[in-house]
């Protein structure tokens, strides 16, 4: 890669409240490698001022109304024209020195891809628990998250998001990256000197315990150490969490407590 190039997919399901900040750090973090890139959009049945604020910053829109994120995350990276693929959630801000960092680990020749290390913008003791957890499955695993980088090369030849997967399929990527990784004498890499910091809008309206619940349950656990995530919470859950979250609920909560 003599030039880094770089196409970055945000699955977006009613943004409008959240998206403008996301976009804002990526256009920053371009700037010190000089990229090449693109941001792409994609709108998973929208009915608010996603589209709009996306195409005010420069992103292209890309439309998927699954209620699937691997299927969305996929649409996305389908019509990605760079290198290298990175992928990152609407509520997420990426430090400014990301795109140098995955840039400077592809460029190594070490990496096959990975994630980065993330922040929470507020703390409980709840949400550090379910931190330390996470941390754990990290140090047993290998595997991170919060934001995926890889050539797109490598995301096609594995398939890219299993799209049988309803949750954790960035846990069930990161196992197979892995592996593709080592027929090539490649590793999995955790950014340590970028990170992203996300949003607690989920924790705000559900509790700081919801996913506590979800992980002191042993077989849950196995299934994120495993990447055998496609059984990982109840049709609820995964509605109440994914599909259907209401974003508007996350920001009456923050309006109410000052924030």
């Amino acid at each position: 890669m003599n030039k880094p190039s770089f196409s970055v997919i945000i699955p977006a399901h009613n943004e409008e409240l959240f998206i403008a900040p996301c976009l804002e750090a990526i256009h920053r973090a371009a700037k010190p490698p000089g990229s090449e890139y693109e941001i792409i959009v994609v709108l998973n049945r929208c009915t608010d001022r996603t589209e709009e604020i996306a195409r005010e910053h420069g992103a292209r829109i890309v439309r998927e109304d699954a209620k699937v994120l691997s299927v969305i995350r996929n649409a996305g990276a389908s019509r990605a024209k760079h290198a290298v693929i990175m992928t990152i959630d609407a509520d997420s801000i990426m430090s400014s020195n990301m795109f140098m960092e995955v840039y400077r680990h592809l460029e190594s020749g070490k990496y096959i891809g990975g994630g980065v290390s993330i922040d929470l913008e507020r703390w409980s003791f709840p949400l550090w628990l379910t931190n330390s957890l996470l941390n754990l499955v990290i140090l047993v695993t290998g595997v991170s998250g919060g934001l995926y980088w890889c050539y797109k090369r490598d995301f096609d030849a594995i398939g890219g998001f299993n799209e049988d997967v309803r949750v954790g399929e960035d846990v069930d990527f990161a196992h197979r990256l892995i592996q593709y990784g080592k027929k090539q004498k490649k590793r999995f890499a955790t950014i340590r000197k970028a990170k992203i910091v996300t949003s607690c809008r989920k924790f705000d309206v559900l509790g700081d315990t919801v996913l506590l619940r979800l992980f002191f349950n042993p077989l849950n656990l196995i299934r994120l150490i495993t990447g055998k995530t496609g059984n990982l919470g109840s049709n609820g859950f995964t509605k109440d969490y994914f599909y259907e979250f209401d974003n508007r609920a996350a920001k009456e909560v923050k309006h109410k407590s000052g924030c």
